[in-house]
């Protein structure tokens, strides 16, 4: 087949394509957004199955294995492949005469998959207590701690886990409401004009103009003591959500100012259609591959907002798990220095904010129709 032959045949199949399609396309000769892409389904996978990758039960406390440093998993010994962690013992520190637990090479705990472990709801459905990987056998105390313990003696992998799970839906809803509310009140902003147009874009000035941290720190006080981990939970995704709505808001407006006056809109409106059908069903669709990307890079700033108000003490509180909660263990210098693992809960918040920005980067080229 003739070069002129296939240049044609791929002028016709661009020709045709979908802007979905095109989209498509441009972003997978970006690697690093693809590369991007798939850390963000690993990242939801592991929230999606955080109970059946935690080998421990991630609130279960233990003062007797307080600090214990990461356990690495030994996969052969004298008798060829055996998964294996070290069992622990008591030492006497002998300048402080406290009691810690270190690993004890003589006594060897198998390490199998799909071991039992603690019981959980599998995606609310059924309880079970299968676990991805566990050790088998040992004494009261005893498990496989692959980042480690805290202070009070609980498996920082396991609940690392689990906060990936909370912080990581927390920005997913964050978003989907802040998507609503930028495209509904910027659409009806850009629409309509005059006095609404007006109200909005004050309401949305007044909004940007006012620090950070203090409104958190406000609208944080303001939350009940009394209040139930969902209930918070819930509080802290509004919170976050009506402070993230305006950026989106007016990229929406400017579209839709330059799109009302297009023979496709006024068509729309001579046929009768409802404002809220043009907004959704005919000017959105036009851009939606802008959006898309714009939600991608909100995502990471939902993200931080939840791990700094966790971190700050004005988020989500215990007995709940996030980035932010496990990271507020790393505020006291004195503990970091004898447990640095304990850092480890700023590897994957790093890892995926780098990810989204990424992602963002990707399908902001790909979409662009200049490109």
């Amino acid at each position: 087949m003739s070069e002129a032959v296939l240049d044609h045949a791929a002028s016709e199949r661009y020709a045709q394509a979908t802007q979905l399609q095109l989209t498509w396309w441009r972003f997978r000769k970006h690697k690093l957004a693809v590369a991007s892409l798939v850390v963000i389904i690993l990242f939801y996978l592991v929230a999606i199955f955080a109970d059946a990758l935690a080998p421990n039960d991630p609130h279960a406390t233990d003062a007797r294995r307080s600090f214990i440093p990461p356990q690495g998993i030994h996969l052969f010994d004298d008798s060829g492949f055996n998964p294996h962690v070290y069992g622990l013992r008591g030492v006497r520190d002998p300048r402080t005469f406290k009691l810690a637990y270190a690993p004890d090479p003589a006594r060897k705990l198998p390490v199998r998959l799909f071991a039992n472990g603690y019981s959980y709801d599998l995606f609310g459905l059924f309880e079970t207590d299968i676990h991805l990987f566990g050790v088998v056998g040992g004494n009261r105390g005893e498990g496989i701690f692959l980042l480690g313990t805290d202070q009070l003696g609980r498996d920082l992998f396991s609940r690392l886990v689990v906060a990936t799970r909370v912080s990581l839906f927390i920005g997913l809803a964050g978003v989907t409401l802040s998507l609503l509310l930028g495209v509904l009140l910027g659409g009806i902003s850009g629409l309509y004009g005059g006095w609404v147009d007006t109200l909005i874009q004050r309401v949305i000035e007044v909004l940007r103009s006012i620090p950070t941290i203090p409104l958190w720190m406000g609208l944080a006080a303001a939350l009940p003591n009394t209040w139930s981990v969902t209930q918070i939970y819930l509080a802290i995704t509004i919170i976050i959500s009506l402070i993230g709505w305006t950026e989106l808001a007016r990229v929406v407006r400017g579209r839709f100012l330059s799109l009302r006056e297009e023979d496709f809109v006024v068509a729309a409106e001579l046929a009768g259609a409802s404002q809220l059908r043009i907004i959704f069903r005919h000017m959105l669709p036009s851009f939606a591959s802008h959006v898309i990307a714009a939600v991608s890079l909100a995502l990471p700033a939902m993200i931080v907002s939840e791990t700094s108000l966790s971190f700050l003490g004005l988020g989500l509180r215990p007995p709940a798990v996030s980035w932010g909660i496990l990271l507020q263990d790393a505020q006291n210098i004195q503990v970091l220095a004898g447990a640095p693992w304990l850092l480890a809960a700023a590897v994957p918040v790093i890892l995926a904010i780098l990810a989204f920005n990424f992602l963002g980067d990707g399908l902001r080229d790909a979409a662009d129709p200049y490109g």
